[in-house]
């Protein structure tokens, strides 16, 4: 078995083109004369760890729903603020 090395670009190149170009790992590995195996470690290797993906997601998901709830209490004061303004009107003999 041999154990070559390859230099940190290159299996940035090969992850990238997994990852970004959407290549399959078989079809990078065969093109680039590595193993498969070694290329499925190095992909899972660049990418994030699930806990810290889930973590931002969750904190995207919290900022969203902060948002949100500030335009719903701003939706809901105008909605107030016109039914007042049309019961005012409605009185208002022409």
């Amino acid at each position: 078995m041999s154990s070559q090395r390859f230099a940190p670009e290159f299996k940035e190149e090969a992850v990238r083109q997994v990852a970004e170009r959407g290549y399959s790992v078989p079809d990078v590995a065969a093109r680039l004369g590595v193993s498969a195996h070694s290329l499925y470690k190095w992909v899972k290797a660049a990418s994030p760890d699930r806990t810290e993906q889930q973590s931002k997601e969750l904190l995207e998901a919290r900022s969203e729903i902060l948002r949100l709830r500030a335009e719903m209490r701003r939706v809901e004061e105008e909605r107030d603020l016109l039914k007042k303004a049309a019961r005012y009107f409605a009185r208002q003999p022409e």
